[in-house]
């Protein structure tokens, strides 16, 4: 189904979409699949699947530790790809990829989308692809598998280019809440708000899904109202980390935030 399942999700006008940020490989090199199971089945709207990465740009300390865990228990490639798959088997909601430029140039471009088609993705965040690279060199490529892709917008994002990412997306356009890395979890400040503000008078083409500074029900609440939708990353792993019970700790955080 491609972009065509995230854009059926925000085409329901559902009121307070919540998206979960899981770390394929962590804690253990297969858990993500059950957790997913379970996310879904608490009612998490959609999935971001985290491909663990040795030097990542945007992840704050509690998502690169995940992932270096993930890495140490030999995550690979072609599990990322099984996993999706299997989680595509159980679950009905959308699933996207997380993950870096250098991951999708290593295997090849056409040879990772036509793995995200036939594992089940159905969009992508990419957050080093160079949007202007993309523009001119690999959008004919992205376009051929119809899968979404959404770029980030940050506050010091000018409303210039905010359009021109917008104009690049498809399925949502992720707004970072903050300009430093995810897992600052002290609330929305009224600069932030205003940042939300500015950029709901836009009128963007597409849907606005908030990340970073998400942690809890009150955040995931204030995020929704200026947003169509918003992602919880490191408070989900933090939940995680020492979980004796993975399974019951993921359906409790999630219905924790949605109750």
């Amino acid at each position: 189904m491609g972009k065509e399942r995230i854009n059926n999700l925000f085409n329901e006008n559902k009121k307070e979409i919540l998206s979960i940020y899981l770390t394929t490989g962590y804690p253990e090199i297969d858990s993500m699949p059950v957790l997913a199971e379970k996310l879904a089945e608490a009612g998490v709207d959609f999935l971001e699947l985290g491909m663990p990465y040795s030097d990542p740009l945007a992840d704050g300390e509690t998502i690169q530790y995940s992932s270096s865990i993930a890495l140490k228990n030999g995550i690979d490639f072609d599990q990322y790809f099984n996993q999706a798959k299997a989680v595509r088997q159980k679950v009905v909601i959308p699933l996207l990829f997380m993950g870096y430029f250098n991951q999708v140039l290593r295997i090849g471009i056409d040879t990772f989308l036509d793995k995200c088609v036939d594992s089940g993705i159905d969009g992508l965040i990419i957050p080093d692809m160079p949007p202007e690279v993309y523009k001119n060199k690999y959008k004919p490529i992205f376009d051929k598998y119809d899968l979404g892709l959404s770029f980030l917008i940050t506050p010091t994002t000018s409303d210039e280019r905010i359009k021109m990412l917008d104009e690049l997306s498809s399925g949502f356009v992720y707004v970072v809440s903050t300009s430093s890395t995810t897992g600052k979890t002290n609330g929305f400040s009224d600069s932030q708000i205003d940042y939300f503000k500015r950029i709901n008078k836009l009128n963007l083409n597409n849907p606005m899904v908030i990340g970073f500074g998400i942690s809890d029900k009150q955040t995931f609440r204030i995020a929704n109202k200026y947003s169509d939708g918003a992602i919880i990353g490191s408070a989900f792993i933090k939940a995680l980390k020492g979980s004796k019970d993975i399974e019951r700790t993921a359906m409790e955080f999630a219905q924790n935030i949605l109750k």
